[in-house]
């Protein structure tokens, strides 16, 4: 568990004020700054064995320059390599074609463009819900550089 809310328990008389932040975005193409990474273990499934994941909170920027957040995982497993490659090549970590030794330290704060779905499914208690998923990772766009022109 993140040290953010280790002493910020509440008692049986406390104030409650803060409400859900949840919005749901359409879906599209949206700039990211990664704004968190915790390191953690997937217990396994019947679909993939067990393995550790990064758990990410990127920030996203809707169009009108407000921020949201949207939650990925990314397991460290041979199955889902391809979207470990495809989200360091997003981040500029990685060239496309070439292996990489990922610097998980250097993740946070890493930007990049990704593409957003909207993901139904059932909660636990049968509801039919919505939420926000990275569909892909775009290939991080570098500009040229020129002499006198700059970035």
């Amino acid at each position: 568990m993140s040290n953010e809310y280790m002493n910020d328990a509440l008692d049986w008389n406390s104030s409650i004020e803060k409400e859900s932040e949840f919005e749901l975005l359409p879906e599209g193409e949206y700039a990211f700054t990664v704004e968190s990474l915790e390191r953690a273990r997937f217990a396994g499934s019947e679909k993939m064995s067990a393995c550790p994941v990064a758990n990410i909170t990127l920030v996203i920027t809707d169009d009108s320059g407000s921020q949201h957040k949207v939650f990925d995982s990314l397991y460290l497993h041979k199955k889902s390599e391809w979207k470990l490659s495809q989200f360091f090549i997003g981040i500029g970590q990685k060239k496309k074609g070439e292996p990489l030794n990922p610097r998980w330290n250097e993740v946070p704060g890493s930007t990049g463009r990704l593409e957003l779905t909207i993901n139904e499914y059932t909660a636990k208690d049968g509801t039919k819900k919505k939420n926000n998923k990275v569909s892909r990772y775009l290939p991080k766009e570098f500009k040229a550089w020129s002499p006198g022109g700059g970035f």
